[in-house]
C-alpha cells in the first residue's frame, strides 16, 4: 500500500506537467475569425448629423406644405403629371415627420420605445418606396405626353392616374412590412431602432428584404427613368420652340443627376453591406467599418432628396410659381399686377403643362 501511495507534492507535480502541456501550444488565434470591434463615430459628428437631419426637417415641410396646398386650392382638376407630384408631396412629409426622432436617437439613443420604433421604420419604408415610384410615375407621364401625345390625349388619363396613385400606396404598403422587423433593443450600451432577426433565419431574411429594396427602390425605377427621360429629350430636339425646349430639357438633366447623386451612393453602399452580412463576400474588420461608415454617410445624403424635390418639381417651374403668384396675389401678401401671355402652340402647352 505504501508503494502505491501518492503524495501531495506528487500530485501537484503531475498537475503541473499536465497544464503546461495543454496551455502551452503552438495553436494561434486566427483575427479573422475574431468578431470586429465596433467604433463609434465621435460625439461631434453625430451632433452635425443630428443637426443636419433638423435642418432637412425643417426645409422639407414648409416646402413641401406649399407645393401641396398651392396645387390643393387649384379649381380645376389636377393633370396626371400634378396629381403625381402632389403624392410625391405627401410621401416626402411623410419621411420629414420621422427626421426629429432619427434626430434625437444619434445623440440620446432610442427612447421611443419599441412600439414607435416599429411605427416610425414602417413610416420610412413607406415614404421612401412611395416617393422613388412617384418619381417613376412622373417620367412616365412626361413621357406619354411629350413622345406619345395623340395616344395620351385618348386615353383617360385622369382616371388610370387616381388608379395609378392607389396602387403605389399599396405597394408601398406591402414592402414597408419589413418595418416590423425593426425593434429597440441594447447594442454597445447604447439603445438603438434597427432590424432585429432571429439568428438562425436572419441571413435569408435581410438577402430577401434587401432585394426588394435594390430592385424596386432603385434598379426598376431607374430602368425606367433614364429610358422614358432619354426618349423624351430626343424628342424635345426636334421640337420647335427654343427657351421653352431648353427649359424642360434642363428640368430633365437635373431630375436624373439629382436623383443619381442622392440615391446611388447609398444603394451602393447598401449592396456592399448585403454583400457582407449574407457571406456572399468575406471581408474584414477593417472593410466592415468602412461600410458601416459610408451607410451612415449616404443615408443621410439620400434624405436630402425628399426636401429638394418641390425644389425640382415646382419652384423650377414657371406654372407652379404663376400659381403661387397668383395665391399670394389674391392673400394680399402681394400687390395686383396685370401679367400678359403671348399664345403658345399646341407643342408648347404640352410642354408647359407637363415640364414647367
Amino acid at each position: 500500500m505504501d508503494g502505491l501511495s501518492l503524495s501531495a507534492d506528487d500530485f501537484s507535480s503531475i498537475y503541473y506537467d499536465l497544464n503546461l502541456s495543454y496551455n502551452y501550444t503552438d495553436f494561434v488565434v486566427n483575427p479573422e475569425t475574431q468578431p470586429c470591434t465596433i467604433f463609434p463615430n465621435p460625439e461631434a459628428v453625430m451632433i452635425v448629423v443630428s443637426v443636419f437631419y433638423i435642418i432637412i426637417f425643417l426645409l422639407a415641410i414648409p416646402g413641401n406644405m406649399i407645393v401641396g396646398l398651392v396645387m390643393c386650392f387649384n379649381k380645376q382638376a389636377l393633370p396626371p403629371s400634378d396629381l403625381y407630384l402632389l403624392h410625391l408631396v405627401l410621401a416626402d412629409l411623410l419621411l420629414a415627420l420621422t427626421l426629429p426622432f432619427w434626430a434625437t436617437s444619434i445623440t440620446k439613443g432610442w427612447v421611443f420605445g419599441d412600439a414607435m420604433c416599429k411605427i416610425i421604420s414602417i413610416f420610412q419604408e413607406l415614404s421612401f418606396y412611395s416617393s422613388i415610384l412617384f418619381l417613376t410615375c412622373i417620367s412616365m407621364d412626361r413621357y406619354m405626353v411629350i413622345v406619345r401625345a395623340m395616344e395620351a390625349r385618348r386615353a383617360n388619363r385622369q382616371l388610370v392616374s387616381r388608379g395609378v396613385c392607389a396602387a403605389v400606396w399599396a405597394v408601398g404598403g406591402l414592402l414597408s412590412v419589413p418595418g416590423l422587423f425593426n425593434s429597440a433593443f441594447v447594442s454597445n450600451n447604447h439603445m438603438v431602432c434597427s432590424e432585429y432577426y432571429d439568428p438562425s433565419t436572419a441571413d435569408e431574411w435581410r438577402l430577401f428584404t434587401r432585394i426588394l429594396r435594390h430592385t424596386l427602390g432603385f434598379v426598376v425605377p431607374l430602368t425606367i427613368m433614364l429610358p422614358c427621360y432619354g426618349v423624351t429629350m430626343k424628342r424635345l430636339l426636334h421640337i420647335r420652340g427654343g427657351l421653352q425646349r431648353q427649359r424642360a430639357m434642363r428640368v430633365i438633366v437635373i431630375v436624373v443627376v439629382v436623383f443619381l447623386l442622392c440615391w446611388t451612393p447609398y444603394h451602393v453602399a447598401l449592396m456592399a453591406d448585403t454583400f457582407f452580412r449574407t457571406k456572399i463576400v468575406s471581408y474584414n474588420c477593417a472593410e466592415r467599418t468602412a461600410v458601416d461608415k459610408a451607410l451612415f454617410a449616404t443615408q443621410t445624403l439620400a434624405l436630402v432628396h425628399s426636401c429638394v424635390n418641390p425644389v425640382l418639381y415646382a419652384f423650377v417651374g414657371e406654372k407652379f410659381r404663376r400659381r403661387l403668384l397668383q395665391k399670394m396675389k389674391k392673400m394680399g401678401v402681394l400687390e395686383r399686377t396685370s401679367v400678359s401671355r403671348s399664345s403658345k402652340s399646341s407643342v408648347t402647352s404640352e410642354l408647359t403643362s407637363a415640364f414647367m
